[in-house]
């Protein structure tokens, strides 16, 4: 991508998603570039309502879209946390998913963020991980997803799906360096002080 071009990046968020799922990638693609005194990504949460939004633990989210009338973004980021399980059978962001998938250029998925993607039939026959935590209730949301364990993330078309919670971090720093070069993306891990697992393996 040119110097001068910006991305959208849109967020989805939702009850009890985990914070960091949505936080840490928030913070990746809104310093990518800080130290360049360049702004290669625009990030925005998207929400099925116009309504503050309780992540886990009470944090406050106001989203600044929603499902109907969100624009089609570059890289769409699907977090999870406790949230998700229900949000799995959510047909409206199920739809939302559905529609987006095939219009974007990168599909991020964070922790259980892969049961809603799964559950929306976006992993049929597709590696796919998670948190180690909820791999088998991936391979009950997608029976036929080729599910990986031993990987912080993974790739898998136009989707890049990252384990638990901080892998999500690893993941959108995999995008920084899809669009922007890997240098980049270790300037903005170095500026964040995170110790970037580039090649995907678990810890």
């Amino acid at each position: 991508m040119s110097a001068n071009e910006q991305l959208d990046v849109a967020i989805v968020v939702f009850d009890d998603v985990e914070v960091l799922d949505v936080c840490g990638p928030f913070e990746v693609f809104s310093v990518a570039g800080f130290v360049e005194d360049r702004k290669p990504f625009s990030v925005r949460l998207v929400a099925a309502e116009n309504n503050t939004v309780y992540a886990r633990n009470g944090l406050k989210l106001l989203p600044d879209c929603t499902y109907s009338d969100c624009p089609v973004p570059d890289i769409l980021v699907v977090p999870g946390g406790p949230g998700a399980r229900p949000q799995s059978r959510d047909p409206h962001l199920l739809t939302f998913l559905q529609q987006m998938a095939p219009q974007v250029r990168t599909v991020l998925s964070v922790c259980t963020g892969a049961l809603i993607m799964g559950r929306a039939g976006l992993l049929d026959n597709q590696p796919a991980t998670t948190h180690h935590r909820a791999i088998q209730e991936l391979q009950d949301a997608a029976p036929s997803a080729q599910i990986q364990t031993q990987v912080r993330y993974l790739r898998s078309g136009n989707m890049i799906l990252s384990g638990g919670v901080a892998a999500g971090i690893d993941a959108a720093l995999e995008v920084v360096a899809d669009y922007c070069g890997p240098e980049l993306a270790k300037s903005t891990a170095h500026y964040m002080e995170f110790p970037w697992n580039r090649n995907g393996e678990a810890y």
